[in-house]
């Protein structure tokens, strides 16, 4: 029989953009919410000192400005901004339920009313414009009353409390939301362990042992979340998420090659668990040889082989270099929170960011080889400083060639048989820089007045590229 296949995206295909509650909703003291990990990351010199677990209070400090706490507003925007998604004809929105807003203390009794409600009526606005939920259950968002009480995801105790907080909301919102990812780039917390674990290091502490127990307690409450998901929502596809971006070697020397490799595989070794059901042989030898010791609990390897994801959601913002060179390892771009060699055939963004659309092809492919399952490109964009002219129109021709790029080899990644849902721009709507928190670090289609002092009048306004995705979408793909 002969193949027949439309080429390029699927009917199906979902178009949309990408946010979290912790970067847009603000509010952070309103309806009940309890204070996060988020809401005591401040702007300014000290802020990676925090995100990296070097934390003083667990109070924000007198003096100090926290991006988080206004945002941009969405919690009470939220119709005007869905309508204006809407207008762009999105599918889907993928957001997320911030933990503290439903209990406000992270191990409640029961949950806050008011939270559940708030996204109720989210969620529903959603719905009435067509655009499909993808939810995120947890986005770098953690109770502070459970790193007060139990040091964050270092603690086995948190496994139970996030089941609890995943069983409300499925039940809640079951009609509503058929797409759920259960930890937003999960392998972040190597990278940035009070963001990714709510975790600050006392002197002396052997901080891998903790992470990767962190992450071990992660893994198992993501699997148990996948369980009660199956078992609420069987129609329902649930997801993990995965920090992506392949990494290079540097050059054709096979000590490079290993590193890239091994460097991957740091990153996989999440996704491996939550897609495959077990620890691979690399993470053992890893853990042998740095005496690691985790700490496993009865059925915790049945409960992982069992309940496996539905998807591999991921980010992709650039391709890494890996070398052994001591002279090349000398010239490190940090770019994002993971620092890297700069590769001389890319450009990079005003934040170092290598600028690689095949990389976001070579990644597909690699990922659906490894994993052979849908895949869902949920973050990719450009981070730029945009300029306002006296007319108001904001003409960001550099993040329409950047997002174009990205599509032409997401379109192939597709034709080279890779299983792709959807696709959903990071930060729609410009919202706090989750690494640097500033504003002037734009990614939207949709512009806000505000600056990195937090004065604006937070008014909307639609940029040159807001059109441009429009067509995008109407055209599925066809029209770039």
């Amino acid at each position: 029989m002969a193949m027949t296949n439309k080429l390029g995206f699927p009917e199906s295909f979902l178009w949309g953009g990408a946010l979290a509650a912790n970067q847009c909703e603000g509010a952070y003291n309103e309806g009940g919410k309890g204070l996060t990990n988020i809401d005591l990351c401040p702007a300014g010199k000290n802020r990676f000192k925090v995100m990296f677990g070097n934390v003083e209070s667990l109070k924000p400090v007198d003096g100090e400005t926290y991006p988080s706490h206004e945002a941009i507003d969405f919690y009470h925007k939220f119709r005007e901004d869905i309508a204006l998604f809407g207008e762009m004809g999105f599918k889907c929105l993928r957001v997320s339920i911030a933990w503290a807003r439903i209990f406000p203390n992270g191990e409640d009794e029961t949950p806050n009313e008011e939270g559940l409600k708030f996204y109720d009526e989210m969620f529903d606005e959603m719905l009435k414009h067509g655009i499909e939920p993808v939810v995120t259950i947890c986005h770098f968002d953690i109770p502070v009353a459970l790193m007060e009480n139990y040091g964050g995801w270092r603690s086995r105790k948190l496994v139970k409390f996030y089941e609890r907080y995943t069983r409300t909301i499925f039940a809640r919102y079951k009609n509503k939301v058929k797409y759920w990812m259960t930890f937003n780039e999960i392998n972040m917390i190597l990278h940035l362990p009070f963001v990714g674990g709510g975790i600050v290091f006392k002197e002396g502490e052997n901080k891998t042992q903790i992470k990767y127990q962190a992450a071990h307690h992660q893994l198992v409450a993501s699997a148990l979340a996948t369980k009660a998901a199956r078992e609420i929502m069987p129609e329902a596809m649930i997801g993990c998420m995965l920090a992506a971006g392949v990494t290079y070697p540097y050059t054709c020397n096979p000590d490079d090659v290993q590193e890239a490799l091994d460097k991957d595989r740091e990153n996989y070794f999440f996704i491996d668990v939550q897609s495959r059901g077990e620890y691979p042989g690399y993470a053992k030898r890893f853990f042998r040889e740095n005496s690691i010791d985790i700490i496993m609990e009865p059925g915790d390897e049945e409960l992982l082989k069992e309940n496996t994801v539905d998807y591999i959601a991921f980010s992709y913002y650039s391709s890494r270099c890996a070398s052994t060179d001591p002279e090349i390892l000398s010239k490190m771009s940090s770019g994002n929170v993971m620092a890297t060699i700069k590769n001389p055939h890319l450009k990079a963004s005003e934040w170092g960011w290598q600028i690689d659309p095949k990389g976001l092809r070579i990644t597909c492919n690699t990922l659906h080889d490894r994993y052979q399952k849908p895949l869902f490109i949920v973050e990719n964009g450009l981070g730029a400083v945009d300029k306002v002219e006296e007319d108001g129109s904001i003409n960001d021709d550099y993040r329409i060639e950047y997002l174009r790029e990205h599509v032409k080899e997401m379109k192939e990644a597709v034709l080279d048989g890779v299983e792709l849902i959807g696709y959903t721009p990071w930060g729609c709507i410009d919202i706090v820089s989750a690494s640097t928190g500033e504003m002037k670090k734009r990614y939207g289609f949709i512009y806000v007045d505000k600056d990195n002092e937090g004065n604006g009048t937070l008014e909307r306004s639609k940029k040159k590229s807001f059109h441009w995705y429009k067509k995008t979408i109407a055209t599925n793909g066809e029209e770039l």
